[in-house]
């Protein structure tokens, strides 16, 4: 038998319950407020104990009402972010599945793709599909099957709320990430934003692309192309002189030209080349001494005298840093290279040196003839491993640390 404390606490229940399916549109609108006034952020236990132990009746509830008047816009918004509530609660996944099995994915989708929905409701539909996304494998893949990448991707194209889409670039990336199968087809999504209309479109999806691509880099290394893969990045960090002479031609005909220069190809290749071996360097000691071999040294110094793309100057120059760190032989021929005064302001701030530079010291760089290759081939094992690799100081794991930072959130 049921205590006389918990037969009151399910008739406060069944009586808010009552209350919900007979309430008006102004009613409900209030039963909303005070339900995400007083249980924002409570975890499902905490749901079950406010609910007596019947949250689900209240979150099918919910969830009944979305698929019946999300095309009226009827308290939209406050519905999704109860509903919220209920998914993003810590130990909900009993909820998440109720959700799901009343087609609550494809109710979210088909919010997006309605033109007379305000925005800040189809935000917080994004919100939980970030939700449902974050949740694992299983969930993203439900997402793609539901022809979810494009709805998302025709929605970041169309919004005209730059928060908003900063939103979906965060569901986007999350979709492209531990997601094989469907990976491929989120790519295929962001690609075909980059010539829509909407340059805030245009820049999250280059950024999502970017950071998914290096992701995609680090997986490669691991089969046969790694070495294919390795030369290839190397050779970007130094423009062929058949491209650089086209650019000087245009500039000599065209000063407009000037002002294109940072968005050239080439130069954001060079940039995401930098980037890119930076991190797969600190990732594996065994693929950073292979880049030494292709010269890699050389090509970043190289990169840090383009003074046409500062971003190519900054993210080389952090890579820099992190094989002088890893390694005292690239240090001393980066000093010998560089001389001391340049040297030393290298040291003091790699990433703000590209802002130092005058022009002679970024000719030095560009024209440098670093050749670390030469000196472990014609040394081989008479260098120890102790004095190629050194040891790994706090200054070289605070560096590691600001490039994850780096890698994660980016927003050049």
């Amino acid at each position: 038998m049921t205590s006389i404390k918990e037969q009151a606490a399910i008739s406060r229940l069944l009586s808010f319950l009552q209350e919900w399916d007979n309430a008006g549109k102004v009613t409900r609108s209030h039963i909303l407020d005070k339900f995400i006034e007083t249980n924002q952020g409570k975890t499902a236990p905490e749901l079950e104990q406010e609910f007596s132990q019947g949250a689900s009746l209240f979150l099918v509830r919910l969830t009944t009402s979305l698929r019946i008047t999300y095309v009226t816009d009827s308290c939209l918004e406050k519905l999704l972010r109860s509903i919220g509530i209920f998914l993003s609660a810590v130990s909900s996944n009993r909820y998440l599945i109720e959700f799901l099995e009343v087609g609550g994915v494809l109710t979210l989708l088909e919010i997006l793709g309605l033109e007379k929905i305000k925005e800040e409701a189809k935000k917080e539909s994004v919100k939980l599909l970030q939700v449902i996304a974050n949740s694992g494998r299983t969930y993203k893949e439900l997402i793609c099957e539901s022809y979810g990448v494009r709805s998302i991707a025709e929605f970041l194209a169309k919004s005209k709320s730059e928060e908003t889409q900063e939103e979906v670039q965060v569901l986007l990336d999350s979709l492209v990430h531990g997601n094989p199968k469907y990976q491929n087809q989120v790519y295929k999504g962001l690609i075909a934003l980059l010539p829509c209309e909407s340059p805030k479109a245009q820049q999250l999806s280059l950024q999502t692309l970017r950071t998914a691509q290096i992701e995609l880099i680090k997986d490669l290394v691991g089969y046969d192309v790694r070495q294919a893969l390795l030369k290839g990045l190397v050779a970007l960090l130094i423009p062929s002189v058949k491209e650089t002479s086209k650019l000087q031609a245009k500039i000599l005909s065209d000063p407009s030209v000037l002002q294109l220069t940072p968005s050239l190809p080439m130069f954001l290749q060079q940039a995401a080349a930098a980037k890119a071996i930076g991190v797969l360097a600190r990732n594996d000691m065994s693929i950073a001494e292979e880049l030494l071999y292709l010269r890699v040294v050389r090509g970043l110094m190289a990169a840090m005298g383009n003074m046409d793309h500062s971003n190519s100057q900054r993210l080389a120059s952090l890579t820099l840093e992190c094989f002088v760190q890893m390694f005292p032989l690239v240090a001393e021929y980066v000093r010998k290279g560089m001389g001391e005064e340049l040297y030393q302001l290298f040291l003091s701030n790699a990433e703000d040196l590209y802002m130092k530079l005058d022009s002679i010291q970024a000719d030095i760089l560009a024209a440098n003839k670093v050749n670390v290759t030469k000196a472990l081939r014609l040394h081989g094992s008479s260098y120890s491993m102790d004095t190629l690799y050194g040891s790994h100081d706090s200054a070289q794991m605070a560096y590691l640390a600001h490039f994850e930072k780096e890698d994660v959130e980016s927003k050049e």
